[in-house]
């Protein structure tokens, strides 16, 4: 088994390196360890913008990156550990949690914490949760990837994950939101993320006596880079894959009361329909063509807006009002 401490705490750079991995070592069997910088990591088969509270993810910085697997949205900082099994695709059982769960529960009860995997895929300390686990299969391999709260900033997972379930209307897979814990709490105080990723180094080098530690080569680093850039940083992947979706806002603003309902398809706006008791000069219907095929994005969103007199539609109105209604 191959060992990789990911060199990065960029959240771009580490959930690339999880495909990277995937193709370009298809034989391996591979143990991955990464810490990301404040980040929301959310399921393949989910709505990203219906996972997220977007004005405080801008205001915060905080990337927003869509994985290869599916299950709910986690939140990722300094506080978290990341933890990503490789192995063969029929080796072990996809269903079972358990095998790649049971090297982080072993660990953790050696130092008296009641850790547990309960249900599927979550590992509890009295019945809190502090790991959720997702799984992939693809390329003749599967994937069990899981995080660890450690000492992770709740205040801001909790602001980050909070958002409008009355805005959106879809299938998508939704988050589960459980009581969750940080580990430290049940650890000594002066432990460290760093600490526990060694630990678990030991743990799992322990296990496996063929393990072997592997620095990522200036190749590897490239053939990353160039996954970030043409994927993992991109709208198109982390938004604009999002299921189809209805979209609605209202807001009550000095012109009027407006009402705007969308309907998302693969991120793009493919209805748009203007209600309120507002006064207009034009046809409100010129508007909502203009904004037929536009990312469902404020910056495009803006781009069409900015170029609009939109006090002919919507009266004594400033641009910022009305792009509001479409976040």
């Amino acid at each position: 088994m191959l060992i990789i401490d990911s060199p990065s705490h960029d959240a771009y750079f580490n959930i690339a390196l999880e495909e990277y991995l995937l193709y370009q070592y298809p034989t391996e069997d591979i143990f991955l360890l990464y810490v990301n910088a404040p980040s929301i990591i959310v399921g393949k088969f989910q709505n990203t913008l219906a996972e997220i509270n977007l004005d405080y993810v801008k205001e915060q910085h905080i990337k927003v990156v869509r994985r290869m697997s599916g299950g709910g949205a986690v939140y990722h900082d300094l506080g978290n550990l990341n933890f990503s099994f490789h192995t063969l695709l029929g080796k072990n059982d996809f269903m079972d949690f358990s095998q790649f769960t049971s090297p982080v529960v072993k660990l953790l009860n050696e130092l008296n914490v009641p850790a547990k995997l309960e249900g599927r895929n979550d590992l509890l300390i009295e019945g809190k949760k502090f790991s959720g686990n997702a799984k992939l299969a693809k390329n003749g391999k599967m994937i069990q990837h899981g995080t660890i709260l450690f000492n992770s900033d709740m205040s801001v997972l909790g602001d980050a994950l909070k958002i409008n379930p009355l805005k959106y209307v879809d299938k998508a897979i939704k988050s589960n939101r459980s009581r969750v814990t940080n580990l430290i709490d049940y650890l000594p105080a002066e432990m460290t993320t760093e600490d526990l990723k060694s630990l678990l180094i030991d743990e799992i080098a322990k296990s496996d006596e063929q393990s072997i530690f592997y620095t990522l080569t200036d190749q590897d680093l490239v053939g990353v880079e160039e996954l970030i850039k043409t994927k993992y940083q991109t709208w198109d992947w982390n938004f604009g894959f999002s299921p189809n979706y209805n979209f609605k806002n209202a807001k009550k603003i000095p012109a009027g009361f407006i009402e705007v309902h969308l309907d998302v398809e693969k991120g793009i706006i493919k209805k748009a329909k203007i209600f309120g008791d507002f006064f207009a000069s034009a046809p409100i219907e010129e508007l909502e063509s203009l904004l037929i095929d536009t990312k469902h994005e404020i910056k495009a969103i803006k781009d069409v807006l900015l170029k609009q007199d939109l006090t002919t539609y919507f009266g004594k109105v400033t641009t910022e009002e009305i792009i509001e209604l479409f976040e």
